[in-house]
């Protein structure tokens, strides 16, 4: 199964710690070209060097410092590659799911569905409330986007849920040797990640309900579809969707996307909707098109290495 595939004797808890440290050195040098190119637009333009990520974002053209931010996601991706393969000797399938191969149709399934489920819910926003969007839409720089976004985004969600749903998930398996720890962790983390986004200044930490419930939802279809593939194909979706659907001044990125957000945050049920209700619908959804059963088991079970389960086995033969 899946979070078995990487507990092993040899896998201990602090190779994981290690191997996050070693993922974020790599994203950091993969913020380097963003940092000079900072730095050398600060020098020309004879302006004081941004002290304030929000500035700094800034800087540039949209397009540019999407490009730009979303480098440091291909060097994380190639510490989390670097990692699992030298320091913990798996592959980055094992990683991924419990499948043979990855599951493509389940990828695409799971972005097909969130992407029409976020435009439908765009429209209803949009034809209750007019007044809160203007068009946004430019031609070149909307192509511009398509293009980078649709290379870039996935790049930068899949090595989230890589981090999340896979190499930390099977290491906080390691440590407690059940599923229910894993899956609280990596939410909790998860979630926490978010707390510095512009979108929490704006709207108090009631957003945080958003975030930590999004990695809870994440981590049971990955748990329960004994892969990430759901997992990688939403959170492709969300983002993607998102950049090239609507954008306001206060979410961590402006894009040049078809519509902008005019409106004032404010954290209302728009936060918890999620949450309680399109979640779980979701999730009905799902277990449905793939049988899932055995929700206590997966959810909460305990966890036995191949290694340990073979060792009982044999002494019961014996005996």
């Amino acid at each position: 199964m899946f979070l078995e595939q990487g507990v092993k004797p040899e896998n201990h808890f602090w190779k994981y710690l290690l191997g996050s440290v070693f993922i974020i050195t790599a994203s950091f040098i993969g913020q380097i070209p963003f940092s000079i190119a900072v730095l050398y637009k600060s020098y020309k333009e004879k302006a004081v060097f941004p002290t304030d990520s929000d500035l700094a974002l800034k800087m540039f053209e949209p397009n540019l410092t999407l490009f730009l931010v979303m480098l440091s996601f291909l060097f994380a991706f190639a510490g989390i590659y670097f990692v699992i393969k030298y320091m913990h000797n798996q592959t980055l399938l094992s990683v991924t799911t419990a499948r043979k191969k990855v599951d493509w149709n389940r990828i695409f399934f799971s972005f097909m569905l969130w992407t029409i489920f976020s435009i439908i819910s765009f429209l209803v926003l949009y034809f209750q409330s007019p007044e809160k969007f203007v068009w946004n839409f430019k031609l070149i720089p909307f192509i511009i986007l398509v293009v980078v976004g649709t290379i870039f985004i996935p790049v930068q969600t899949s090595t989230e849920e890589y981090v999340f749903r896979g190499y930390l998930m099977q290491g906080f398996a390691n440590l407690a040797r059940n599923r229910w720890f894993p899956l609280m962790m990596t939410s909790l983390i998860f979630g926490s990640m978010h707390i510095l986004n512009p979108e929490v200044t704006k709207m108090g930490y009631i957003i945080m309900v958003y975030y930590i419930g999004t990695g809870l939802f994440l981590g049971v279809i990955t748990l329960m579809d004994d892969g990430m593939e759901l997992a990688l194909g939403f959170h492709a979706a969300n983002n993607l969707v998102g950049a090239l659907l609507v954008t306001s001044d206060w979410t961590v990125f402006q894009t040049h996307s078809i519509f902008k957000d005019m409106s004032e945050p404010s954290a209302g049920a728009d936060v918890i909707l999620p949450v309680v209700i399109v979640y779980p619908i979701l999730l009905f959804i799902f277990s449905k098109k793939y049988n899932w059963t055995n929700w206590k088991e997966k959810l909460t079970g305990r966890i036995v290495d191949t290694k340990e389960e073979n060792e009982v086995t044999d002494f019961l033969n014996l005996n």
